[in-house]
């Protein structure tokens, strides 16, 4: 039988919790996933809301930060309890249960979310920096884009190295926020109070709404709804579910129960950490800028300039833009993460880990800069706003399975959450749809009213009412189905038997030489496989600026030393007895390997390996992956 394999193959596994440990080692091995997970909770697209909702009402709202806050850790304790029980992600979960039409459908939506969270953390990363050192925002979007080598180097050294690497981040934003805190001296009785669920203008919202029941801008129920959609981020469940498997577990039910057990308690630390820093920023705004009758701040970057003249030091500035920057600069990390879990799971195609991060950034980053090209740096909030908005759309869809797979006892067995549990779970998940799609249709109704195209107005209609019938089928069908076969997740095709197998005959054997101390061992590896039966081909490139230009014309000192050194070691295999024959290129190594192979018509290559690894190939560049994809005979590589 086939192994299924696992989400994030490269670190699957990778945090022993079995070994005997006691105390603090023990509680270590299991903490870290959440950590990673609540920065999504925190990442630029929430200030917004935090720092607008803090300014117009105060205190008053942080109860909605703390309602937003506990279903977010009902939510991902079950994402995490998937990923313990099943050992399946919640993209892998998704293509075994539904159709292949709906699998690519949700896969797609996946993405889009991904790309909106990536734009809300590089747009974020972009203004701390033009805040810090005055950057312009399409020369910080441009900067973003070296996040990607960040976390691929950051990944080598393994997930604890990652997970330390974002805690410290979180460090730093937490820092940021205690000492603003501490320099506006907020009102202890007033914070408490803003625990007391209330929503001050809540008698005027509908009587300003209009004929049309377009929900006012700016009111408390519109930004208590905003808070509530920018804290649940669909990306978050896929992540948990597939971070939580980096832990090697005992998987006996006494085991599985132990690591259940502090999933839950990484989470509620985690994301009350979250919680903190986010009810941070609402209480900073509602002191500073509330409490001063400066009630319509609502832009990140107007927050930025006004702190410091409000709390009298520079130092409020600073330390806002620095947790902005490490705010951005974490989220990008798991939202990249998030990118490479739901491409595995949902299509079944891995590929380098380095093209994933590039194409997860460069769908944010191209986006970002179009924007800023066309609407200049004033508007970048509406594109913020904008992400959020995206997001909305696609957290059901991330939701609605998740309940339907930890509800499932023929799967789960007895980790199947309680009833009470799923009565809760439906009732949050109805919740935040609702309030989502409030939102989403608060926008659209309001952008189409303004709009005097009558077709761009039934098109802003048309695109809610798909995603409502997909969210109706995805929760139905797993309900209605009949019993059928799972859909494989594993990555790689079910075993082939062995029948008739035709064994190579190889006649014509080509040896890349490049002319140093390790040229002996492919030679050394070519004639002991094959002796002297086989026509032997030695191939070395010339690769002086001068071959570049006159090809085999050229007869500059290099090249004519090159010729002289491959006649001889040709003259020597001759006397041992081997057929050898020798041929230069010029200037393109990789190229011309290839050319000579084609004409010469060789069967099998040999060439050398340097070790060159990361910056190295970068600077000397990798020819044996050139090589080998330009061609169709097999291709022996020598570790040299």
């Amino acid at each position: 039988m086939n192994v299924n394999d696992p989400s994030l193959g490269e670190v699957h596994g990778s945090v022993d919790t079995t070994r005997k440990a006691n105390g603090w080692r023990k509680i270590f091995s299991f903490i870290g996933p959440a950590y990673l997970v609540s920065v999504g909770y925190m990442d630029p697209g929430n200030w917004a809301t935090d720092i607008a909702g803090g300014s117009k009402y105060g205190f008053s709202l942080i109860w909605v930060l703390l309602a937003s806050n506990l279903m977010a850790i009902v939510l991902q304790s079950m994402s995490a309890r998937l990923g313990i029980v099943r050992g399946r992600d919640l993209a892998q979960a998704n293509r075994e249960a539904y159709p292949q039409q709906i699998v690519f459908l949700l896969w797609i939506f996946a993405e889009i979310a991904i790309a909106a969270t990536d734009l809300a953390e590089v747009l974020g990363m972009a203004i701390g920096l033009q805040l810090l050192f005055g950057l312009p925002l399409m020369a910080g979007v441009t900067i973003t884009v070296l996040d990607t080598f960040l976390l691929l180097y950051l990944q080598k050294l393994g997930m604890r190295k990652i997970e330390a690497f974002i805690i410290v981040l979180i460090g730093i934003i937490g820092i940021s926020f205690l000492i603003n805190i501490i320099l506006a001296q907020p009102s202890l009785d007033e914070i408490i109070s803003g625990f007391i669920p209330s929503l001050p203008d809540a008698q005027q919202v509908y009587s300003t709404a209009g004929i049309h029941g377009v929900l006012p801008k700016e009111t408390a129920l519109y930004l208590a709804i905003g808070m509530i959609g920018a804290t649940v981020m669909p990306h978050n469940l896929y992540l948990h579910s597939a971070l939580i498997q980096t832990r090697k577990i005992d998987r006996s039910p006494e085991g599985i129960k132990e690591a259940l057990r502090w999933s839950k308690i990484d989470s509620v630390v985690a994301l009350n950490v979250a919680f903190l820093i986010n009810a941070a920023i609402l209480v900073l705004a509602a002191t500073v800028f509330f409490k001063t009758g400066r009630t319509g701040i609502g832009e990140i970057s107007e927050a930025h300039q006004l702190l410091s003249p409000l709390l009298g030091t520079e130092l409020a500035s600073t330390l806002f833009a620095i947790a902005l920057i490490a705010s951005g600069q974490s989220s990008t990390i798991t939202g990249t993460l998030s990118g490479q879990i739901v491409m595995e799971g949902y299509l079944k195609i891995r590929i380098n880990p380095m093209m994933r991060r590039l194409i997860t950034r460069l769908l944010a980053v191209v986006p970002a800069m179009i924007f800023i090209a066309v609407s200049g740096d004033k508007n970048i909030d509406q594109l913020l706003i904008f992400s959020q908005v995206i997001l909305s759309l696609q957290l059901g869809f991330a939701i609605i399975p998740l309940i339907h797979f930890v509800s499932d006892r023929s799967t789960m067995k007895e980790f199947a959450i309680s009833k009470k549990t799923q009565w809760l779970s439906w009732g949050m998940a109805l919740l935040l749809v609702i309030l989502n799609f409030k939102m989403v249709a608060d926008a659209i109704i309001g952008d189409g009213m303004k709009s005097h195209d009558g077709y761009y107005y039934y098109l802003l209609f048309l695109l809610p009412l798909l995603f409502l019938g997909l969210l109706v089928y995805i929760t139905i069908y797993p309900w209605l189905k009949n019993k059928k076969e799972h859909a494989s997740i594993a990555m790689h095709d079910d075993e082939e038997h062995l029948y008739d197998i035709n064994t190579p005959a190889y006649q014509k054997i080509a040896l890349a030489l490049d002319f140093s101390n390790n040229d002996n061992k492919v030679i050394a590896a070519a004639i002991g496989q094959h002796g002297k039966a086989m026509q032997y081909v030695l191939i070395h490139v010339v690769e002086t600026a001068s071959a570049g230009i006159h090809g085999h014309l050229t007869a500059d000192f290099e090249t004519m030393k090159d010729k002289e050194r491959l006649d001889g070691l040709t003259e020597q295999l001759r006397r041992k007895g081997y057929d050898v024959t020798g041929k230069l290129g010029y200037h393109h190594t990789a190229k011309e390997i290839v050319r000579i192979v084609q004409e010469e018509n060789i069967d099998l290559l040999y060439i050398g390996a340097h070790g060159h690894k990361g910056w190295k190939d970068f600077i000397y560049g990798s020819t044996i992956d050139r090589v080998r994809h330009d061609l169709t005979i097999p291709v022996f590589i020598v570790n040299v």
